[in-house]
């Protein structure tokens, strides 16, 4: 939206907010107590900007890049050819192709879901592809859902998914970075994170179905740029981060219905140093977040929650990949609480994209380069 719109918004919010403070504090939370001394392998290199790590059974794993290709690694090395049958997406700045999932029933119906960026500079949107993998092919591939409404330019997509027990999934959207006004509004996907059935419908039981003036499928809202989404199947938590804008990034335990703010409420300051709102906080009315990095984005990328046995001291911690922070922070989760946080790979001065815990309970990340790679992390203890 354009100046006078954000300026209208913020004169609402100072209307309709009570207790509120402009006030921002910033507390680091402690190292952890115990960790791990970690040994890092280079497994793949080759990979150009990859986006989103699945393992296949059996060992094998694909990887999205997002310049458009899903890249098949076999006994460790990268297929040379890529996967054949995947869309047409929009490699635009942050779009392209960005998650793949596996369901949760993949080894009888062989069905992966892919999201990506899909349009043109000038109109796109995010959109959700379901089809089936077999011998490094997918077939009857089709997108089965678009966000509504349509944006301009390459930034801010969201993208992530995460299967909930009753196998709908959840998807992860931005604000489209010009449109951040939009993710107060119900009546569109900006800054939402949408619950869906496998064919792309709405849920019955979805917060919001049955309101003329919401969209059934939307389950949380009041995001800036959400790219990173766990369920935690022991605990039945969902969490995400989201990117703050001049810091401000979040770590949110998200619930069904909840408004998480944004632009109303933020730590963060815009691009340019003003602030976008005087509201850091406001009780009651937003859901507040449960860790912000201040003042300085770390640009959170990936997540997982590291449940295994090879680090056993990190079993129930969320393990969070960094872009400009350039490191694997590792975040102590003790009652729904970010309690400490650890820094890892800081040392190796590379922009983290993804992070998966594999089937042999080792950590693999992801590299955000031209010529990317994939590492592993394994005790070195």
């Amino acid at each position: 939206m354009k100046t006078a719109a954000r300026l209208a918004c913020t004169l609402l919010a100072a209307a309709a907010l009570t207790a509120c403070t402009n006030e921002v504090e910033h507390t680091e939370l402690p190292a952890p107590a115990a960790g791990h001394a970690v040994s890092v392998e280079t497994l793949v290199e080759g990979l150009h900007h990859p986006w989103s790590l699945a393992f296949l059974p059996g060992g094998d794993m694909l990887i999205t890049e997002r310049s458009g290709a899903l890249r098949l690694v076999q006994d460790r090395a990268l297929r040379e050819e890529p996967v054949s049958g995947v869309p047409d997406v929009l490699a635009l700045s942050q779009g392209g192709l960005m998650e793949v999932v596996l369901a949760p029933d993949f080894e009888e119906t062989g069905e992966i879901f892919l999201s990506f960026a899909y349009g043109t500079a000038r109109s796109n949107n995010t959109a959700l592809y379901r089809a089936r993998y077999e011998d490094g092919a997918l077939q009857d591939g089709e997108i089965i859902w678009q966000s509504r409404k349509d944006k301009t330019g390459g930034a801010h997509f969201g993208g992530r998914i995460a299967f909930l027990p009753d196998e709908t999934l959840l998807l992860t959207l931005g604000d489209g970075f010009e449109f951040r006004e939009e993710a107060q509004s119900l009546s569109n996907h900006f800054g939402t994170i949408v619950r869906l059935d496998r064919d792309g419908s709405a849920p019955a039981d979805n917060p919001f179905a049955g309101r003329e003036d919401a969209l059934a499928d939307i389950w949380s809202y009041g995001h800036r740029n959400v790219q990173g989404i766990v369920y935690d199947g022991e605990t039945g938590a969902v969490w995400s981060h989201e990117h703050g804008p001049r810091g401000g990034d979040e770590l949110n335990l998200i619930t069904p219905g909840s408004n998480y703010g944004w632009p109303i409420v933020t730590s963060g300051l815009d691009y340019s140093g003003a602030r976008i709102t005087p509201f850091t906080e406001h009780e009651g009315r937003f859901t507040a977040p449960v860790r912000e990095w201040l003042p300085t984005s770390i640009a959170p990328a990936g997540m997982t929650i590291y449940r295994g046995e090879a680090f056993a001291s990190w079993n129930g911690d969320l393990l969070i990949t960094a872009l400009a922070g350039q490191a694997l922070h590792r975040v102590v989760i003790e009652n729904g609480q970010a309690v400490a946080e650890e820094k890892l790979l800081d040392d190796l001065g590379l922009r983290l994209r993804d992070v998966r815990v594999g089937p042999d309970g080792l950590v693999y990340v992801l590299t955000d380069h031209a010529n990317g790679a994939l590492l592993r992390l394994s005790p070195a203890d």
